[in-house]
C-alpha cells in the first residue's frame, strides 16, 4: 500500500510538486518567525513599558496629592459651617481652633456671658485630624495676607525666617447674628499646589478657591 502511495505521489504532475513543496516551505518559514522575538524586539518593549510606567506614576502621585488637598479643604469647611450653625441654633459664639502641630481642628463653644472658650465634645463631628502632608497657615485678609498687587505683607522683626507672622490666635469665631471672623485659611501640600478657604465675615459662608502655584 505504501508502495503504491509513493508511486501515485511520484506520478504528481511537476507543478502540482512544485506548489506542493512552496506550500511546505511557506509553513516551515511560518513556524520559524513566530518561534519567538529577537533581542531588539524585546529591548524596545522594555522601553515603551518603561516610558509608559513613569508617566503612569507621575500622574496618579499629582492627581492623589490633588485629592488630598481638596478632601483636607472640604473638611475644614464642613468644620466651619458646623461652628456657624451651631452658634446660630444655640445662640452662642463658636470657634474652629486649629492645633497645626498636631494636624488637629476642634469645635469649641463660649461660656454664656464671658469670652472664655471649652471644647464642644458632645457634637459629632467637632474636632477632627488632618493630613501632616498638608501645611496650613491662617491669615487676616488685609493684615498680614498679600494684597491685591502680589506684593507680599512686611516681616515681623522678631522673626528671623521672615515667614509673616501670624499676630492671632489659631482660631476662627463665627457669632449668632450669622457672622464670624474674616479669615483666610492656606492649605499646601509638599509640590506647593495651594488652596485658599476665605471666611466671608457678613454672611460666614465659606469659599474655596485655588491659588496661584509659587
Amino acid at each position: 500500500m505504501k508502495a503504491l502511495n509513493m508511486e501515485c505521489g511520484s506520478l504528481l504532475p511537476l507543478s502540482d510538486r512544485a506548489r506542493l513543496a512552496g506550500r511546505k516551505r511557506r509553513q516551515a518559514a511560518a513556524l520559524q518567525r513566530s518561534g519567538g522575538f529577537t533581542l531588539v524586539e524585546m529591548l524596545v518593549v522594555v522601553v515603551i513599558i518603561s516610558i509608559m510606567s513613569a508617566a503612569i506614576i507621575a500622574e496618579m502621585r499629582g492627581t492623589y496629592q490633588d485629592a488630598l488637598l481638596r478632601s483636607t479643604s472640604r473638611e475644614l469647611a464642613g468644620a466651619f459651617n458646623l461652628a456657624s450653625s451651631r452658634a446660630i441654633s444655640i445662640n452662642r459664639p463658636h470657634r474652629i481652633r486649629l492645633d497645626r502641630v498636631a494636624h488637629r481642628y476642634f469645635l469649641e463653644r463660649s461660656m454664656r456671658g464671658g469670652t472664655d472658650f471649652f471644647p464642644a465634645r458632645d457634637v459629632p463631628g467637632g474636632s477632627g485630624t488632618l493630613d501632616s502632608r498638608i501645611t496650613i497657615a491662617i491669615r487676616e485678609p488685609g493684615v498680614n495676607a498679600p494684597d491685591d498687587a502680589g506684593e507680599e505683607p512686611p516681616g515681623d522683626s522678631g522673626n528671623p525666617g521672615g515667614i509673616p507672622s501670624i499676630g492671632l490666635e489659631e482660631a476662627v469665631t463665627f457669632y449668632p447674628d450669622g457672622t464670624a471672623d474674616a479669615r483666610q485659611i492656606e492649605l499646601a501640600d509638599r509640590d506647593g499646589f495651594r488652596l485658599a478657604l476665605r471666611i466671608n465675615p457678613i454672611t460666614a459662608r465659606v469659599q474655596i478657591t485655588a491659588m496661584e502655584h509659587p
